[in-house]
């Protein structure tokens, strides 16, 4: 019960047995009526005037004359109000007050006609009436009045004594002591009080009608709005557009709950849009409809176009049912409510709120209508007994939490003004507004509603509940119109109608059975409905019933005919609307019209329904919708259905090519970051499993799967591979390659990489560390930074590790290194041996230790060859030291020998510079070896003669000589001889072919002089030009040089040989100075070129001047001699007077004088065609013998001043004695001194032509130039 366990229970049930059940108990005994006859209320009596349901029609209850006395909340003012309620949710910022919105009048004045309206209104729930604006009447009265003191006297003991305990009935004014009544009070009661006879005379009463009664008012909408809006204001204390929305549902069910409290409002609930309009635009005439109002006129929203549109099955109805065909006006305030209730037939419902405050809906699928029906008769049985249909009648209302807590599913909504609210099949729902609002609703029914539809007939016939139409009429008059039905609406109506064949030939055959023989046909449409309801269930008639004669315009269906009467049943008569045989033809004729598309609609479901084996194509899909195109079939649920299922395929279909043509999809990329938009394995196995669920088949399925296998395949391998600790980088990299061939998100792609970049550097590193010559620093340090970039794993770390030990160890050796090799002073071998021992042992390129290791090895290749130059007591080459000085130098190591080698070979520059001192001329073009080595470059013929010989072979099979063509050549052969004796030898060849050439070149320019005028093309001296006197003539090359073009020595130097600048080669010191040079080389022991050179000069000066000492002690000379002073001895080219033109002529320096000749010389007769002369003396080379001639020859080529030369040549330049000067002087000479002067010429020239003849045949020239020359010599 509700109270707390302890040891008061007992007296507080006590105190309310005996303040509230004890006195009914003795009200309801009588003895609290003694005095009183006893009324009867026996629960027989009450029973049957108790009708509280017994309400035929909504508003069947007739307003009364006066307003029912009502309880007020003390929040509300006195005024009568109605109450009735409806739905929706909290939406606090559409709770304004939208009713001006659709135009809602004005307020008008008072004296305006007002526009009178039955608003009709749902009957107002009554709950509980006391009378509140009566005055309070004293509890307790003193009647102490004059003259009516004596009328208050008790009515049970007739005493008037106790007046303080006298109590006053509000209903009849009789008197009562509060302690005489049974059972008695103890105090005064407060507020009225009713004595024990006015109690029974009200119970004994009838009770009023339940449910809502009509309001005694009429309202225009501006009124109603004006008391709606009052009201809502008064009870919240607040403007009514600030009431949130949650608060008046909170209040609405605590006023519900509460019976104590009683609210009247009103509702202007079912109000005919065809008697007061609606708030739809409307073909009526009436109105002038502007252009956005005409957009609405034929609009499927409209709810006066709803119900009549095509798709919609109550457009065959010709009756205008009003609140199902016509739309109903509903005008509410606040707290006015509708109750739980489904539509009639179960038909689908439509509200639209027009304008103003929200409306609250609470609704319950269909599928739990039987739930809530169950719980509310299980909650409230009493109710159902006399009123089955009770939940058809709108006056049932149940807080929604209530039924939740049954598990009945409910759910709620706030209907803002401009919304629609649809309810469904068989859905209960009711609710309540939220303020003054303005709605409009009409019922549809679709063609997916007919088996409800038939159904609720059904239902409605166990209820005995009244149709509002005949679902049969409908049926038939929809199969009567066969030809111009919908394919879909016919083939639902076909259906159906096949149900209701086979039921009336069931119940028609049940009738036969009961023996009812008699029929007639009969139009039930043109009855009113009432007359042909059957009067059992209620159920309208058309396809039959069953009459009889004892009770004329009574019929019962089918279901029910032994309810009609008790007559038998031959003496019925069936009355029925159509035959079987007119049936079947209009079954048929909606068959014909829906065949195509049942067989359309048949292929379909199975196509749909399709188990896997028999699952169709794609294609077939496709064909389906072309057909319903084709044909024209209805854009139906079924039709939507497979066209959204063949989109879903056809992108399924399109999804799986692009995997399978592995085209990757991008998304924008931001970015990009350019991101793939590409599937996960996961989604990849659910699209597989997607394509398997499809209705159709896809080709691309079975490749699909094959390509999901693929993947999974090398998920396995990608983790087995990824699971060792060193991968192999060419697997991963195949792997990788095998993943491109996937338009799928495989996540193990990104440790993928990373692996396939650690094991690249990995195997980098190894491959690296396998070569330790190639493993350079900087590709440590690049493997390292690259490394550095690699994400962290065990096997790179101590990879790391081990290269940046190596690296630190390197770089530690090779900076050591490095400063061992610019040490100053320098390390020695053994110390830089050891560092190289332990830079050998690093597995790396130093490339510093390799700078260190090869100074090591230079320097032992360096000891090693100055030990092989000091091994054998051979003196060294210069060359050789220097070379080893400059590798030695080059060597950062510490060599012992290399100082005294660089001393030996500063000794040796020493000597060198010293020769070139005593040798060389101030800026003489010549070196040292050049000016001591026999000459390699005299003329050209020579080296001719000399090409020509090394050419023939050598007799005796003996090797040729090795060239001597040039200094250089000559250099290289002394410099790769490898002892004196060798050097010697070579110097020897070059003399000898020193003096041959030199000949031949003498005999060349002595030819070249012999040439006649008309030879132009002789070139002479330094310039090369012609020949022009004045000339000298060089002693030893024998050609010729203008005076003008070298330096020719004064006539105070004296009698001297003078030589051209190309035979002057040096100063020719004197061989006393000489010797000490040679003294010093052999002190040094360095062989040299120029110390063989040198060497081998002296000993040619020192044979020359042996030789020569030999010619002046023997008398040959003396012989010579004579023979020069006998006139053999000329001079050549004396210029005569007038011979020489003045243009052959060459300026002659200022000073130089010609020298004389002897007078015995002949030149007209030696040269009359000759036009050159010379002004120097030179020994003619027909004036001495070969061997003198030699002689002299190399005494010139000598570099070596001695005395032997200056007096043989002095000896053979003498002058003649004076009588031979007395005979030159006179113009006359003896002809046999004369004669023997000739012979001796003849004879010189004879020997001269001999000599010029063999060396020109030697030298190849033709017998025309000799004897051109041998012309210029005949007088």
């Amino acid at each position: 019960m509700g109270f707390a366990p302890g040891k008061a229970v007992g007296s507080h049930i006590r105190g309310h047995y005996e303040r509230i059940l004890n006195p009914y108990n003795l009200f309801l005994s009588g003895d609290s009526l003694r005095c009183l006859q006893k009324p009867n209320l026996t629960t027989d009596t009450k029973d049957k005037e108790y009708k509280p349901h017994d309400i035929p029609q909504r508003q069947s209850v007739q307003p009364s004359e006066t307003c029912p006395p009502a309880r007020r909340a003390k929040r509300m003012r006195a005024e009568a109000m109605n109450i009735k309620i409806e739905p929706e949710e909290t939406t606090e910022a559409r709770t304004h007050n939208l009713r001006r919105r659709m135009g809602c009048p004005t307020p008008k004045c008072e004296n305006e006609k007002e526009m009178k309206s039955s608003i009709k209104q749902e009957p107002i729930e009554r709950k509980d009436y006391i009378v509140e604006n009566e005055k309070e009447k004293p509890k307790s009265r003193s009647k102490k009045a004059t003259n009516a003191v004596d009328l208050y006297v008790c009515l049970l003991c007739g005493s008037g004594n106790d007046e303080d305990r006298l109590l006053l009935c509000d209903g009849c004014d009789d008197s009562y002591h509060t302690f005489c009544l049974i059972p008695p009070l103890h105090d005064v009661p407060k507020g009225d009080w009713r004595c024990p006879k006015c109690l029974a005379q009200e119970c004994s009463k009838p009770q009023e009608a339940f449910g809502f009664e009509q309001a005694a008012r009429d309202y225009t909408l501006r009124t109603f709005g004006e008391m709606a809006d009052a009201f809502k204001s008064d009870y919240f204390n607040m403007p009514v557009h600030m009431v949130p929305t949650e608060l008046v549902e909170k209040e609405f069910w605590r006023l519900v709950s509460t019976i104590e409290e009683d609210v009247t409002v009103e509702y202007g609930a079912d109000i005919a849009s065809k008697e007061f309009g609606s708030g739809f635009p409307v073909r009526d005439g009436k109105i002038k409809l502007s252009p956005e109002e005409e957009e609405y006129l034929d609009s499927g929203w409209n709810l006066n176009n709803m119900p009549v549109m095509e798709q919609s099955v109550l457009a065959h109805i010709t009756a205008d049912i009003c609140g199902m065909k016509l739309p109903w006006l509903y005008v509410g305030m606040c707290f006015s409510s509708f109750c739980w209730h489904i539509e009639d037939h179960w038909s689908y419902s439509i509200n639209y709120l027009h304008w103003g405050e929200p409306k609250t809906w609470y609704g319950v699928p269909g599928y739990a209508a039987e739930q809530l029906e169950n719980v509310m008769k299980k909650l409230a049985p009493e109710l159902f007994v006399s009123q089955p249909d009770l939940l058809h009648q709108l006056v049932t209302i149940m807080n929604p939490n209530t039924l939740m807590t049954h598990e009945v599913p409910v759910y709620r909504t706030n209907q803002c003004a401009g919304e629609f609210v649809i309810t469904f099949p068989r859905a209960y729902h009711s609710g309540f507004n939220q303020g003054f609002n303005f709605a409009e609703a009409v019922n549809f029914c679709t063609v997916d509603w007919l088996p409800l539809g038939r159904q609720c007939v059904e239902h409605y016939r166990l209820l005995h509940r009244y149709c509002v139409f005949s679902h049969d009429e409908m049926i038939c008059k929809m199969a009567s119109k066969a030809d111009v039905l919908d394919v879909v609406v016919a083939s639902t109506v076909q259906k159906d109608m096949a149900i209701m064949i086979e039921d009336e030939k069931a119940l028609r055959e049940t009738v036969r059975k009961l023996g009812v023989i008699d029929s007639e046909r009969m139009d039930f449409e043109l009855l009113p409905d009432d007359e042909r309801q059957c009067v059992k269930c209620k159920t309208t008639c058309f396809m039959s019933a069953i009459s009889c004669s004892c009770k004329p315009g009574l019929l019962v269906c089918l279901h029910h005919v032994k309810e009609l009467c008790s007559c038998p049943p031959y003496k019925y008569k069936l009355r029925y609307r159509y035959t079987l045989d007119d049936l079947y033809p209009m079954m048929n004729a909606l068959k014909l019209r829906a065949e195509s598309y049942n067989e359309w609609a048949l292929n379909v479901n199975e196509a749909l329904e399709a188990k896997i084996n028999k699952k169709k194509s794609l294609v077939s899909f496709k064909a389906l919708i072309e057909e319903s195109e084709m044909k024209k079939f209805p854009d139906n649920d079924l039709l939507r259905h497979l066209r959204l299922v063949t989109q879903d395929a056809e992108k399924c279909a399109s999804v799986a090519q692009q995997l399978l043509n592995g085209k990757r999809q991008t998304r924008y990329r931001s970015g990009g970051g350019k991101s793939q938009n590409q599937l996960t394995v996961n989604e990849l196995r659910q699209f597989v499993t997607q394509l398997y669920a499809l209705p159709c088949v896809l080709s691309q399925t079975p490749l699909l799967k094959d390509l999901l296998n693929r993947v999974e395949d090398f998920q396995q391998h990608s983790q087995k591979l990824l699971s060792e600790e060193t991968p192999s980088a060419a697997e991963l990299q195949d792997l990788l390659d095998v993943s491109f061939e996937f338009d799928v998100e495989l996540p193990q792609l990104a440790e993928m990489r990373i692996r396939l970049e650690q094991a690249r550097w990995l195997e980098e590193v190894q491959q690296a560390c396998l070569d330790p010559s190639s493993l350079t620093l900087d590709d440590m340090r690049r493997l390292i930074d690259l490394g550095v970039g690699l994400a962290p794993y065990s096997a790179v770390e101590k990879a790391m590790a081990r290269l940046q030990e190596l690296l630190t160890v390197s770089e530690h050796w090779d900076d050591k290194a490095k400063s061992l090799l610019k040490a100053r002073p320098r390390h020695s071998l053994n110390s830089l041996a050891t560092a190289v021992k332990e830079i050998e042992e690093i597995p790396a390129y130093l490339p510093n230790g390799a700078a260190l290791k090869d100074s090591v090895q230079r320097a032992r290749d360096w000891l090693q060859d100055v030990e092989g130059l000091q091994a054998g007591g051979r003196v060294p080459v210069l060359d050789t030291l220097i070379e080893l000085v400059t590798r030695g130098r080059s060597i950062p190591v510490h060599l012992n020998s290399l100082p005294r080698l660089e001393t030996l070979v500063a000794e040796v520059q020493a000597w060198k510079e010293c020769a070139v001192n005593t040798f060389l001329t101030e800026n003489s073009p010549y070196s040292l070896l050049e000016v001591l080595c026999p000459r390699c470059d005299i003329g050209l013929l020579g080296l001719k003669r000399k090409q020509r010989k090394l050419k023939e072979p050598l007799p005796n099979g003996k090797k040729k000589s090795t060239k001597l063509e040039s200094l250089s050549d000559l250099e290289r052969a002394l410099t790769e001889s490898k002892e004196t004796a060798s050097a010697m030898a070579t110097l020897g060849e070059a003399r000898l072919r020193e003096m041959e050439a030199l000949q031949s070149l003498r005999l060349a320019n002595e030819g070249k002089l012999l040439s006649p005028l008309q030879d132009v093309d002789i070139k002479i001296c330094l310039c090369q030009k012609a020949p022009a006197a004045p000339m000298i003539q060089c002693e030893l090359c024998r050609d010729a040089f203008h005076t003008s073009c070298v330096a020719v020595p004064s006539i105070s130097q004296g009698l001297r040989i003078w030589l051209c600048p190309h035979c002057r080669r040096s100063e020719k010191p004197p061989l006393e100075k000489i010797l000490p040079l040679l003294a010093s080389l052999q002190r040094i022991r360095v062989r040299l070129p120029e110390g063989d050179a040198l060497r081998y000069m002296i000993e040619r000066t020192v044979n020359w001047q042996h030789r020569a000492q030999q010619l002046l002690s023997s008398g040959n000379l003396k012989f010579v001699q004579d023979r020069v002073g006998s006139g053999l001895l000329y001079s050549r080219w004396q210029a005569s007077a007038g011979q020489v033109s003045d243009t052959n002529k060459v300026s002659q320096p200022p000073g130089t004088t010609s020298f004389s000749l002897p007078d015995d010389w002949d030149n007209r007769t030696s040269y009359l065609h000759s036009p050159f002369s010379t002004g120097r003396s030179c020994i003619p080379l027909h004036g001495v013998s070969p061997e003198v001639n030699e002689l002299l020859m190399e005494a010139q080529l000598l570099q070596v001043s001695l005395p032997e030369i200056q007096e043989l040549y002095q000896t053979l330049l003498a002058k003649p004695s004076p009588a031979q000067q007395t005979d030159r002087s006179s113009p006359v000479r003896p002809s046999s001194e004369k004669n023997d002067c000739c012979r001796g010429k003849r004879d010189g020239i004879n020997s001269l032509e001999r000599k010029l003849k063999r060396r020109l045949e030697r030298e190849g020239l033709s017998s025309e130039r000799w004897e051109r020359v041998k012309k210029m010599r005949t007088p």
